[in-house]
């Protein structure tokens, strides 16, 4: 005999618990049922957020994700929860990551959940038509859950990257894209004029394309001109681990841009993504640094709580560089 709940009920996840409830039933029934005030609550449905006042009117469906907050006395978790926007999108999470070098793709998944990132790199290459059921990227990371930012990777023409980009596009339906155009292997610094020549045809065809760059002013201001919805200048060459070399000229990008501005390449460890943080960058990507390193699960919390530290850290201000000591507590009444 088949169970009325499989035809009069949905499942959903509540704050993690699987649960069972009626069909047709609003997310204010659901608020209801459990005791709560909608009117004292906050409601995030499949990481959207539902108006208070459409509560009443949003029906649950099988399958739906939900997180009911309130306020609550305390303040254990002080990291800044402020959002940044590209191209009209807003995410919380400063920090992408991207999906190579990892063991498996069940370490990336993993890895991924620990960062709390919203925003994936994914590369885009050939299926292995020997072995079409090997599995995927996506088997194991849902690109309806998360981002995916398909990028150029390997690409040393404006051209090969406009077609990499068109490619993705017909597969995935994705537009917010990552462009790097390589001038050579050995240092994997970007090509600067088939970078912008490649962002000038991408913008036009419709691309929201976030530029991997040199860390230079002039060069970010003109891909911005050219298109470029985020500009991502390089802390140091890509992979090397060897943090930012020069703030300076991080500095005046985000100075300079009124587009978002992430460091990508060259982060090594949890400080230098602070440090990218402290400059006033939008966020920081990083691959290898949680990838490479000896626990990447691990790394990638500690990479997340970097990130919002340094975030913390440049909206707090910090205090002045003196030349001198200067002592904390005062001369004045010294016995």
């Amino acid at each position: 005999m088949t169970s009325s709940l499989s035809t009069d009920s949905i499942s959903l996840t509540l704050n993690g618990d699987l649960r069972r409830f009626p069909k047709s039933a609003t997310v204010a029934d659901l608020v209801r049922d459990i005791g709560l005030d909608p009117s004292k609550v906050a409601v995030e449905r499949n990481l959207e957020i539902v108006s208070r006042s459409t509560l009443e009117d949003v029906v649950l469906v099988d399958g739906d994700r939900l997180e009911i907050v309130h306020f609550v006395g305390g303040g254990q978790d002080s990291a800044p929860h402020d959002s940044w926007t590209v191209a009209g999108r807003t995410f919380h999470s400063r920090l992408i990551v991207g999906t190579g070098k990892y063991k498996d793709f069940e370490q990336n998944a993993a890895a991924l959940v620990a960062s709390g990132a919203e925003i994936i790199t994914v590369a885009v290459r050939r299926v292995n038509v020997s072995d079409p059921k090997a599995p995927m990227l996506t088997d194991f990371i849902d690109p309806k859950k998360y981002t995916y930012l398909p990028n150029t990777a390997g690409c040393f023409t404006a051209d090969d990257a406009i077609r990499t980009l068109r490619l993705a596009r017909e597969a995935g339906g994705w537009d917010l894209v990552k462009l790097e155009v390589l001038g050579e292997a050995k240092t994997l610094y970007p090509d600067m004029r088939e970078t912008l020549k490649a962002t000038e045809v991408l913008a036009k065809e419709g691309f929201l394309p976030m530029v991997y760059c040199v860390d230079d002013p002039i060069a970010a201001k003109q891909l911005e001109d050219a298109g470029a919805v985020a500009v991502m200048p390089l802390g140091a060459p890509i992979g090397s681990g060897l943090g930012i070399q020069n703030r300076v000229t991080i500095r005046l990008i985000v100075e300079g841009a009124k587009v978002p501005v992430l460091v990508d390449a060259g982060v090594g460890t949890a400080s230098d993504a602070a440090v990218a943080m402290e400059l006033g960058c939008d966020g920081v990507l990083m691959n290898t640094a949680i990838a490479e390193a000896k626990n990447p699960i691990a790394m990638a919390t500690a990479m997340k709580l970097a990130v919002q530290s340094g975030r913390m850290a440049y909206l707090s201000g910090r205090m002045g560089r003196r030349m001198y000591a200067d002592p904390s507590s005062p001369l004045a009444g010294l016995i």
